[in-house]
């Protein structure tokens, strides 16, 4: 029954902070993706519904991310606060060790890291596919609509626009000139306005444009290819009212066929991620035979005929093969010449059939290493919030200090170095450096022994943090030189 309270407290203490911090974590990452993607999201008449769903998906999308970070910080929290109130030595002096303490979190900690797993390989790609289809969709739509003062708009296709000035309360514009090269054949017509307005209409497909007081101008020609260097007649056409309708229909959120996404590496799960990832080695594997044989055949091997019949050739009895140096000095000088010409030419050629190959390799090579990062990232996102638990606790068991002071500070350390480490293995892998396994495994095989060895230290009631014991450690070694001198 003890022990039970015991667990209840330290369970108590430790979701409370990793709720908190949860929802800080996704914060802070939202922040960052509204930053990342502001300028694709600004100025294009978005629906609140469109937003909502875009940032729905991108809080969905950053939960892998917060998990680890937010685990960090509510252990060295509720550790902390332990150590803080002195519960933890009233645990240790009640023989209950730390390890005994910390044994049901490690319990849920390994339960959220399964959840975490399920939630990467199973939900992830749903919620990559539907975000990166609309992400896509919201970058392609056409802004709204902004026509400033003294400047021409040429936004809508085939119209430029240009407003002296504009009244704020009433919504008219004054001193309006619009060029219409919808014809593809120049500015053919002009119109000039003393005043208008403009409006759209409801469902957003068409500009119309109440004009007054104007002129039309429109140049007339008999063939179809305009010369500008002749002049031409024009008709003038004065109106007191005209209402002028531009088409909108580009500037819509258009929704894509999600199923043109579906096949991206990051759409995949495990099992769909291994077997695209078998199809491309296979396929990478025929082409680098196919490269070979090719390279032999048809560069290395080249066979011509030669009417030549004073070129003696000889082969080797054994191998049945023509001996290059005998076939060369049995030429005459002009052959010779000859001969290496059309070698260099043939080395030019295979030289530069070679390296534009090389970037196909590199090319296809990156693809697969892409498939495999993101087969590995489904386990070490999840492997790295137990790692961040193991780091955390103990960590908050030694410093003894709760509240978001020092363990933020002390968070935000371990995350960005947790976070560094693991693009720069990313980075190297994308850039065939190191394979997948290594530089995704890389932050992890950093901070595991880390962990371990604060989960000791922790355990043992070490200073490990106390910088008056490494003073005292520094004086015996400089006291002891001394006393031998």
């Amino acid at each position: 029954m003890k022990i039970k309270r015991v667990h209840y407290l330290v369970i108590k203490s430790w979701i409370g902070p990793l709720v908190i911090t949860f929802c800080i974590s996704l914060f802070l990452l939202l922040m960052q993706f509204l930053w990342k993607y502001i300028d694709d999201l600004v100025g294009k008449g978005l629906e609140f519904s469109v937003i909502s769903e875009l940032l729905l998906y991108a809080i969905a999308g950053l939960v892998p991310m917060a998990l680890p970070l937010s685990i960090l910080l509510a252990s060295l929290m509720a550790f902390g606060n332990l150590g803080e109130h002195y519960e933890l030595i009233s645990l240790k002096s009640a023989g209950i060790s730390l390890t005994r303490i910390m044994y049901p979190l490690v319990i849920l900690t390994f339960i959220v890291s399964l959840g975490a797993f399920f939630f990467s390989n199973n939900v992830l790609p749903y919620i990559n596919l539907k975000m990166g289809a609309l992400l896509f969709d919201v970058r392609n739509k056409r802004p709204d609509v902004s026509i400033k003062e003294g400047v021409f708009y040429n936004g809508i296709d085939g119209y430029s626009i240009k407003v002296g000035r504009k009244n704020k309360s009433t919504g008219l514009l004054y001193n309006i000139m619009i060029y219409d090269h919808s014809s593809r054949m120049g500015n053919l017509d002009v119109t000039v306005a003393d005043s208008g307005r403009m409006d759209v209409t409801e469902d957003k497909r068409n500009l119309i444009l109440y004009l007054y007081k104007g002129e039309t101008y429109t140049e007339v020609h008999g063939d179809k290819r305009r010369n500008t260097k002749k002049t031409h007649p024009y008709r003038q056409d004065k109106f007191s009212e005209q209402k002028i309708i531009l088409d909108l229909s580009g500037y819509g959120l258009k929704r894509t066929d999600e199923n043109l996404f579906k096949n991206n590496y990051q759409m995949l799960n495990l099992k769909q991620l291994s077997t695209a990832d078998d199809s491309l080695k296979k396929a990478y594997a025929v082409y680098k035979n196919q490269f070979s044989k090719n390279l032999l055949r048809t560069n290395f091997f080249r066979k011509e005929l030669k009417n030549d019949t004073n070129i003696v050739h000889h082969y080797d009895t054994l191998s049945n093969t023509i001996c290059a140096d005998s076939v060369f000095e049995a030429m005459s000088a002009k052959e010779k010449v000859r001969v290496i010409d059309q070698a260099l030419n043939y080395a030019r050629t295979t030289k530069s059939y070679i390296s534009s190959t090389k970037n196909d390799f590199m090319h296809k090579k990156k693809w697969i290493n892409r498939h495999e990062i993101e087969w590995h990232r489904k386990f070490t996102l999840s492997f790295a919030c137990f790692i961040m638990f193991f780091i955390g606790a103990p960590l908050g068991a030694i410093i003894r200090k709760g509240g978001l002071g020092m363990p933020v500070v002390i968070s935000v350390l371990f995350f960005v170095l947790y976070y560094v480490v693991s693009m720069t293995g990313e980075k190297y892998v994308k850039a065939c450096v190191m394979p997948a396994w290594e530089g995704m495994w890389m932050s992890s095989a950093i901070l595991l022994p880390l962990g371990i060895f604060l989960t000791y230290k922790a355990a043992t009631d070490s200073v490990i943090l106390n910088i008056d014991s490494y003073i005292d450690a520094i004086k015996k070694i400089f006291t002891s030189k001394g006393k031998k001198k």
